[in-house]
């Protein structure tokens, strides 16, 4: 299954229309990603169906936030909610560990729709300890690289790892995911999902034909 992350309303749709199974909808490339504008929402929601995660991040660099902060995800997530397909968001605490409170609050006010936790996993001391923990909070799912700087490099971490979480929690694998190296990852990690921007250029706008070709070598 193939996730496409879109920066804007544009992309979004080509994805759609390229075969992606889902989008990861945010803004900001150049940052990493932060929470989108749910007017960008509604557009895509106008031209197709397809399934549409919303990124719950306030601002760029790490993952540790304010009480100001916090409240901003929570308004976003109650902003999104009648439009959404589900979220992707991440808090750690002062040392890098899973903040258990504020995920978990997060996650409840999202409910019903599945929630993932994105690459701030790549951070966290321990994965496997991170993982459970992420069980207990109620995600679904786990955006990761292995902890490495992109998904090739850390594929043998995410192999084992899904081999230890098994069905518990759905593994995604992210970071340089392309149709030149995604057969190999799949055969390596073993995952189900695979996440790529499918950005081949410069600025934020989607190769379709690159998402083609990463779905049809998914398949």
């Amino acid at each position: 299954m193939l996730e496409i992350a879109s920066f804007n309303v544009a992309a979004a749709i080509a994805a759609a229309g390229a075969g992606a199974d889902r989008v990861e909808l945010c803004s900001d490339y150049a940052v990493g990603g932060l929470t989108p504008s749910v007017d960008s929402l509604r557009r895509i929601r106008q031209e197709t169906t397809i399934s549409i995660n919303i990124m719950i991040r306030p601002r760029p660099g790490d993952f540790l936030y304010s009480d100001d902060e916090f409240k901003q995800m929570r308004s976003a997530v109650q902003l999104f909610k009648a439009d959404a397909s589900g979220f992707v968001f991440g808090i750690l605490d002062n040392e890098k560990y899973v903040d258990e409170a504020r995920n978990t609050e997060l996650v409840r006010l999202a409910a019903p729709l599945p929630c993932t936790f994105h690459r701030a996993f790549d951070q966290v001391p321990d994965m496997s300890q991170a993982a459970t923990q992420l069980v207990k909070c109620g995600f679904t799912s786990i955006l990761t690289s292995g902890g490495q700087p992109n998904a090739a490099a850390g594929a043998e971490i995410v192999a084992k790892l899904q081999e230890e979480l098994g069905d518990t929690i759905e593994l995604i694998l992210g970071g340089g995911v392309r149709s030149t190296n995604i057969e190999a990852l799949k055969k390596k990690t073993k995952v189900h999902w695979y996440h790529s921007a499918a950005i081949t250029g410069p600025g934020e706008t989607i190769d379709a034909g690159e998402v083609a070709k990463l779905k049809a070598r998914l398949n």
